[in-house]
This record gives C-alpha cells, sequence and structure tokens, in this order.
C-alpha cells in the first residue's frame, strides 16, 4: 500500500514536472500569430524606411516615426520582438549614412564607421528591448490598462533621443562636425547643446510616437485578448 502511494506521488510531482516544462517552452517560443505580427510590422518598417514618414530629412538630425512599429511591437508582442524591430530600425537609419540619404549621418560616417553603426544599430535595439520591459513595469501599476499603452509610445521615442543623443556625444563630441554645430548654437556645455539639438525633432517625435504607439498598441492588445 505504502510503495502504491509513493508510486503514485512520484508520478504526479513528474507530471507537474513535464507540465511545467511545456508552460516554460510556450512562454519562450513565439506563436504563430506572433510571428506574423512582427512580420507585418516588418514591412511596415521597409516602406516607412523609404518615405518622409520614415525618415523626413532636414539640415540637422532627420525627424523620424519608425519607432512607433518598434513599440507597437514590443507591447503587443514583447521584448524580444521589440529589440528585432529595432534592429531592422537600426539597419535602415545606417543605410541612410551608407547612401548618402541622411546628410547628417553620412557626414558622421566619413569621421568614423564604426561609431556610426554603434550610433544607428545598437542603440534601436536597446530602445525596443527596454521599451518592451518597462511597458510590462507599466502595465502591472496601471489600473485602467490604457495609460500603459500611451507611456510606452512615449518611452519609446524618449529612448530613442536618449540612446542616440548619448552615443554621439560619447563617440562623436570632440570631432570637428560636432563643435562646428556647437560654435553655432553659441558654445553650449554638452547638456544644453542635446536640448538645443533636438529641438523640433523631439517636439514632434515624442507626442506623435505617444499618441500613434498608445492608439494602435491598445486597439491591437484589446483584439488579440478577445481572441484568446
Amino acid at each position: 500500500m505504502k510503495e502504491q502511494l509513493h508510486d503514485g506521488a512520484e508520478d504526479m510531482v513528474l507530471h507537474e514536472s513535464e507540465t511545467s516544462v511545456k508552460t516554460i517552452k510556450k512562454r519562450t517560443k513565439l506563436t504563430t500569430k506572433e510571428m506574423t505580427g512582427i512580420g507585418l510590422l516588418l514591412g511596415v518598417l521597409l516602406v516607412m524606411s523609404f518615405t518622409p514618414l520614415g525618415y523626413f530629412h532636414t539640415f540637422g538630425l532627420d525627424i523620424s516615426l519608425m519607432m512607433v512599429p518598434v513599440a507597437i511591437g514590443a507591447m503587443v508582442i514583447g521584448p524580444k520582438a521589440g529589440m528585432f524591430l529595432g534592429l531592422i530600425f537600426g539597419v535602415t537609419s545606417f543605410y541612410q549614412a551608407l547612401t548618402g540619404a541622411s546628410w547628417f549621418t553620412a557626414t558622421l560616417l566619413n569621421i568614423n564607421p564604426f561609431f556610426t553603426f554603434l550610433l544607428c544599430v545598437p542603440t534601436r535595439m536597446c530602445m525596443g528591448w527596454l521599451t518592451g520591459n518597462l511597458f510590462l513595469l507599466y502595465k502591472k501599476i496601471d489600473r485602467t490598462n490604457t495609460v500603459c499603452y500611451f507611456a510606452g509610445g512615449f518611452t519609446a521615442a524618449f529612448l530613442n533621443t536618449v540612446f542616440f543623443m548619448g552615443m554621439l556625444l560619447l563617440c562623436f563630441w570632440h570631432t570637428a562636425f560636432i563643435q562646428g554645430i556647437n560654435e553655432s548654437l553659441g558654445n553650449l556645455n554638452p547638456l544644453f547643446f542635446v536640448g538645443a539639438f533636438i529641438g523640433l525633432n523631439g517636439l514632434l517625435e515624442m507626442p506623435a510616437s505617444c499618441v500613434l504607439g498608445g492608439i494602435i498598441s491598445k486597439a491591437l492588445g484589446q483584439a488579440i485578448h478577445k481572441r484568446r
């Protein structure tokens, strides 16, 4: 009798262990729907990269809404999707430098190609990944389950600016090119230079990413939740 009970307990433990392993595997693997979502957002990013919606070229920094699809993927699908879509964003940005489509990054490319790659690609990957993780935090504290989406959209644009400008200062601050721009702004210290240089870009990108990213992500999140 004791042996039967012992065997039954072992079977229960083994069954629970197998169930836990299967659950973990399901959580770590992307579903077909999630892969489809990533594919659609990837297509949106590629289309946007060849239109002014993706990169609106100015005499300084390009005004871009490329972080919006990245934010949507990071919030609706998860941090890994955000990092992958951030990679695509970064690659298209580096392509702009290679082709000379962006005067600013093309000039930086001539100064130091490796630093320009760091400026364009890893910064956007970090932005996508961190946006996804911060969104999970926002969602835990947001009882309305609405504000978190708009906060996530804003976060994507904010982090994109912080990482890009941080890397720019780290890699190119002492170059004649950046110092020439700084001289035209009145020889500011690095912090004030960032504020002055971002200017119109920040005023347009952050509210746009907040509103668009919030509305679209919230709608997609509700649709996916209903299907489940």
